[in-house]
């Protein structure tokens, strides 16, 4: 039946009344196969036991028993669009050259879409969910995917490198604004970004790409 199944085409799952793949399928006396509850709606409200395909009357409104044999088909061909379906969905997140990969997948690694600063560890979809639905994850810090987390953390501290000290014009976190840069002007990371960004010269490239570098996670 499996093999069967594979040379069928999803026009001929289709119910011709609410043309969608087949609910409970059901054949009527002169063949035709319809879901039970489309079947039965229509003679309802319609031509009384006449089927809505050849249009042939029955004296009494068939007897409808779920056709076993289409309902397993059906069950088959549904279950594979879905598995098409996933591993369609799967190829399109795998992460290739270039892109983040997920930390905690094993096996083939997916493309993640968020790092956490405070775990220190890029998420797919899927491992994403807990920070985004559990109270303590929540308070964590999302970034765009980003690899060598380490390097965006301050050495001294520990902690998130998520201002920009102007005066020394380095990347500082909260911590070093009440030691070593205490009183300096000291701005969010990424409205220290963008203020270089509008004086940004060929001269200071190297310079800038060095101090800037990680606002890729920005």
């Amino acid at each position: 039946m499996s093999a069967a199944s594979c040379l069928l085409t999803e026009d001929q799952f289709l119910c011709s009344i609410c043309l969608d793949v087949f609910t409970d399928p059901v054949a009527i006396p002169c063949g035709h196969n319809f879901c039970k509850t489309c079947i039965t709606k229509h003679w309802d409200i319609n031509v009384p036991n006449q089927c809505p395909n050849c249009n042939k009357v029955f004296h009494t409104r068939p007897e409808l028993q779920v056709n076993t044999f289409i309902s397993e088909m059906v069950a088959q061909f549904r279950q594979s669009a879905q598995q098409k379906a996933s591993s369609r969905s799967s190829e399109q997140h795998v992460s290739k050259p270039g892109e983040v990969p997920c930390d905690v997948c094993t096996g083939t690694k997916q493309k993640a879409l968020k790092s956490c600063l405070v775990c220190l560890v890029s998420y797919c979809e899927a491992h994403l969910e807990p920070h985004l639905t559990m109270t303590g994850l929540k308070r964590h810090q999302l970034i765009k995917p980003v690899e060598n987390l380490e390097s965006r953390m301050c050495m001294k501290h520990n902690k998130p490198l998520e201002l920009f000290c102007k005066t020394d014009q380095t990347c500082i976190c909260m911590l070093c604004t009440v030691s070593d840069h205490k009183l300096h002007d000291v701005v969010p990371l990424k409205e220290g970004y963008e203020g270089k960004k509008a004086d940004l010269k060929f001269s200071h490239l190297p310079r800038l790409v060095r101090t800037f570098g990680l606002f890729s996670l920005i």
